[in-house]
């Protein structure tokens, strides 16, 4: 990092998905954000839906950060992101009515890329037939192949329409998608009906425009602690993770440094979140899913349902080698497993520990083979007592603390905290994640 000395001593934590999403990392990022003083999201949009469930009451953020919930904390939406404004707005609104500050502790980058309707109106007309990757159809993808394609609308054009330039940009966008419209049997938008829609988002976004770059390294240089929040999970990243059936950006730890605008330099640790199973949505390679009693015993007990889009969410065994895969392309150096309480009462836990193919044994994740991979169990001992409860790792049944054990062990990543239900306080914090 520019400038930074030996004596200078950072605290700036990465949280990235360890799996397919839906991990849990809204809990974690509202568990560590307590001690955090700024919270940056570095990419997706309104596809993610992080849960935060603290005094019986149930909040889902799909833009803002999941530091939200802290009223010391600052938040930040970086460059990397792309943002519907409706969706931004009503969650502002949300946590108003809720008696959070929002406004006042909310940076967003005016370089991040914004998400019309019509771009999601027409991804959910093009989702379907057998080649879908099953999107969550919020126009995600859409708005990234027009940011790739030089095509997209900055939020910093989208507040400043009077400009001539940013309303031809809007226009040519229009236009575009005009096409696209008719040719997917959907309604064409108009320039005169978007920039109708647009002006009142852009009145209320505008006061919160600012240099989310700068943010995020004069926090880090400071010394503040800084928690880079991620989106999805790895195996969802555009470049390593289960292609086609990927999200649009780039979900690993690497993103944090092109989606929020710092350099590697400034990150000291990167927190990697697994639940104790795994769980896909929508379509694509999942080796370990299961079927029939015991894949419905997973999603109901762990009420497995998207936050975004209420779908039933595949369910399998937990992947060791997926999980070292996690641990290597994002630089992890701590865990957090979540969802043990979900395998409270089974007899016996099986767990993926390495794959074949072809009558080929592989240790590593065949990422590029999934499909025809078949998993190898080992199957450990259960335990019937519940976790919830739980508070400390003594607290845990014997088989349960061997089951963290032996995944910690396997992954060669130590494992930090442990959840074991929904709300904040069933956690186990077994190890600081900040480095000061």
């Amino acid at each position: 990092m520019a400038g930074r000395t030996a004596e200078e001593h950072m605290a700036a934590l990465v949280v990235v998905g360890a799996q397919w999403g839906d991990e849990g990392k809204g809990k974690v990022v509202d568990l560590v954000s307590e001690r955090a003083d700024m919270v940056v999201r570095y990419a997706g949009g309104a596809n993610a839906g992080h849960t935060l469930k603290v005094d019986g009451q149930k909040l889902v953020t799909h833009l803002l950060p999941s530091g939200v919930m802290h009223p010391s904390v600052r938040c930040v939406l970086g460059a990397g992101m792309v943002i519907a404004p409706e969706v931004l707005v009503a969650e502002i609104a949300e946590c108003e009515g809720r008696g959070l500050d929002v406004r006042a502790r909310l940076t967003v980058s005016g370089r991040a890329h914004v998400t019309f309707p019509f771009q999601a109106a027409i991804d959910r007309a093009s989702n379907a037939g057998p080649r879908a990757i099953g999107t969550t159809g919020r126009g995600i993808g859409p708005t990234y192949s027009d940011k790739a394609a030089r095509l997209g609308v900055t939020l910093r054009d989208f507040c400043e329409l009077e400009r001539a330039s940013a309303r031809d940009r809007v226009a040519a966008l229009v236009e575009v998608w005009s096409e696209r419209a008719r040719a997917v049997g959907v309604e064409a938008p108009t320039l005169e009906g978007t920039l109708a829609w647009a002006a009142p988002l852009a009145k209320a976004i505008a006061p919160l425009l600012g240099d989310a770059s700068v943010a995020a390294y004069q926090a880090v240089r400071a010394g503040r602690r800084v928690v880079f929040e991620g989106a999805q999970g790895t195996l969802l990243d555009l470049d390593h993770g289960t292609y086609p059936f990927v999200t649009s950006s780039n979900t690993v730890a690497g993103g944090a440094c092109t989606g929020a605008g710092i350099g590697p330099t400034a990150i000291d640790t990167v927190l990697g979140i697994t639940k104790a199973y795994c769980t896909r949505v929508g379509n694509g390679a999942f080796p370990t899913e299961l079927q029939g009693d015991e894949g419905e015993r997973l999603r109901e007990v762990g009420e497995e349902y998207g936050a975004t889009t209420g779908r039933p969410r595949r369910c399998g065994w937990l992947d060791l080698p997926a999980l070292r895969y996690a641990a290597r392309v994002n630089g992890l150096t701590h865990l957090a497993v979540t969802k043990l309480d979900v395998l409270a009462g089974m007899e016996t836990v099986p767990v993926c520990v390495s794959y074949r193919i072809d009558g080929r044994i592989y240790e590593d994740l065949p990422v590029d083979d999934l499909e025809r991979a078949e998993p190898v169990y080992e199957h450990w001992e259960g335990w019937d007592a519940s976790v919830a409860k739980a508070r400390t790792m003594e607290d845990l049944p014997r088989a349960a603390r061997r089951y963290l054990h032996e995944v910690e062990t396997r992954v060669g990543v130590a494992i930090a905290i442990v959840s074991v239900g929904a709300e904040r306080e069933a956690t186990i914090v077994r190890r600081e994640v900040f480095s000061r």
